[in-house]
């Protein structure tokens, strides 16, 4: 299984003013570095939670369909199917309609159960396609408040040490404490 994404977020959780405002940085100067900043810190965070701050578009491809019918999506929180395809014998993909489908956004990360008659793909190695929409949506508000907090922080340290040492490869103790609920958990 592979996530590619394909329509990345129209705005970032924290804005540039708001980030300016918190590095109390008053000058246009370093704009374009802060944006680039809280862009980095949003795919950082993203990517140790699993979790998409804002409403952006994923294309997740596949194999073959799970056992037991139900894939469990491995990127969230879920906000809906947008399309689906499978290959059928010629390779071709196929659309499949969205009735196939029952699609599960409450399950924390969410879920995908297929129905009776969803085609098999017809080969054996990315055959199916699904174009997921996840995210917290388009309102930077409904990003929970510690994530953009950890965002906030993350920035701040890149901002204030730049060029000073190398990015570490583990985020900072008080970004992985504000991250700790929203990280996946394994049972």
């Amino acid at each position: 299984m592979t996530a590619t994404v394909i329509e990345r977020p129209e705005q970032e959780p924290v804005s540039l003013i708001d980030m300016k405002t918190y590095l109390r940085v008053c000058d246009d100067g370093d704009d374009d570095l802060i944006a680039s900043l809280i862009t980095a810190a949003r795919v950082a965070i993203e990517t140790a939670t699993g979790r998409l701050m804002m409403r952006q578009t994923w294309r997740l491809v596949l194999d073959r369909w799970p056992q037991g019918r139900i894939l469990r999506v491995p990127i969230g929180p879920l906000l809906g199917l947008a399309a689906a395809r499978v290959a059928d014998a010629g390779g071709s993909l196929q659309a499949v309609p969205p009735g196939y489908f029952v699609v599960d956004v409450l399950s924390g990360a969410g879920r995908i159960a297929l129905g009776p008659d969803v085609p098999a793909p017809g080969l054996s190695t990315a055959g199916i396609e699904l174009d997921l929409v996840v995210g917290y949506g388009t309102d930077p508000e409904r990003v929970p408040m510690p994530m953009r907090q950890a965002l906030r922080q993350l920035v701040a340290g890149w901002y204030e040490h730049r060029g000073d040492t190398a990015v570490p490869a583990t985020l900072p103790a008080e970004v992985a404490a504000l991250l700790a609920p929203y990280r996946p958990m394994r049972l």
